[in-house]
């Protein structure tokens, strides 16, 4: 796929989506399933010390210290969550030597967030969640003209390039360890997941992940090399998953950005909206 640089045009009307515990529990479970498969082989095994618990309507996930993966999501949006199901979330966690980290949706009951409350948890992290229906993807597009760029479907052979290359594009925000290699690799060759690299002049330029679960596209693991930025890369990985998933016949796209951060304002520009905002809170133990 060629992308050339220049305007964007967006004609008719994007499907306007309205936020409810349907569809928040919908894109919620999507994200958490792509964790699980994170931690288990294809039959529901635990991977090499890894873990995955139902809990609370979502579920807990242990994929190593430290791991951006290992949070428990989806949790409160099933009903009220008793004391004895909190115990049970901390006690996977503590049992593991690692804090407990819950990204919660404004949704999630009341009783959830009143456990927060009363065990010594502090919020640490704000993301929004942005979303778009595809129903109109075909219709209210035009492509013709952002950067050149060349994107490909990620092969077996390729992943170690894609890893590594997904993995430099966010070591602004945390180093490239081995440990974080083992899980993007993890994630990118789990199932429903479909993995693509960015090229500029034939040279790798980024690379980006898709998760289609129950109708929902989960645009995940977006990231630019420092030397490709602000040359539309973005924009075109974008694209090109959105072009795949709409063809796969997804419904809806979802993404987690940082508020103000430029990767929300790439999405913003392909009409996806703020649906809502969620809150991680996180309880170390001494």
């Amino acid at each position: 796929m060629h992308l050339q640089r220049g305007a964007v045009r967006l004609r008719g009307v994007t499907t306007q989506l309205s936020l409810s515990l349907d569809l928040a529990r919908r894109i919620e479970l999507a994200e958490a399933q792509a964790a699980v498969a994170c931690a288990e082989t294809s039959d529901g095994t635990p991977v090499d010390g890894r873990a995955v618990m139902s809990i609370a309507g979502g579920f807990a996930v242990y994929c190593g210290p430290n791991s951006p993966i290992t949070q428990a999501v989806g949790l409160g949006l099933s009903g009220p969550v008793s004391e004895q199901e909190f115990e049970r979330l901390e006690q996977f966690y503590r049992s593991r030597q690692e804090p407990v980290r819950v990204e919660i949706c404004p949704l999630a009951d009341v009783s959830l967030i009143e456990q927060f409350g009363g065990n010594g948890y502090r919020v640490t992290e704000f993301s929004n969640v942005m979303a778009r229906s595809l129903a109109d993807w075909n219709d209210c597009r035009d492509q013709s003209a952002v950067e050149d760029v060349v994107i490909e479907k990620v092969g077996e052979k390729q992943m170690e390039i894609w890893t590594l290359t997904v993995a430099q594009g966010f070591s602004d925000n945390f180093p490239v360890t081995q440990e974080i290699l083992n899980v993007m690799k993890t994630f990118g060759s789990g199932p429903a997941v479909t993995c693509f690299l960015a090229r500029i002049g034939g040279e790798i330029a980024g690379g980006a992940t898709l998760s289609m679960r129950d109708g929902v596209a989960g645009l995940f693991g977006a990231s630019t090399l420092p030397a490709f930025r602000r040359r539309g890369v973005q924009t075109a990985l974008l694209r090109e998953r959105l072009n795949r998933a709409a063809s796969a016949g997804c419904d809806l796209a979802a993404c987690l950005t940082r508020p103000a951060s430029g990767s929300q304002r790439n999405v913003i520009r392909e009409n996806f909206t703020v649906l809502y905002t969620r809150v991680k809170f996180e309880r170390a133990w001494s």
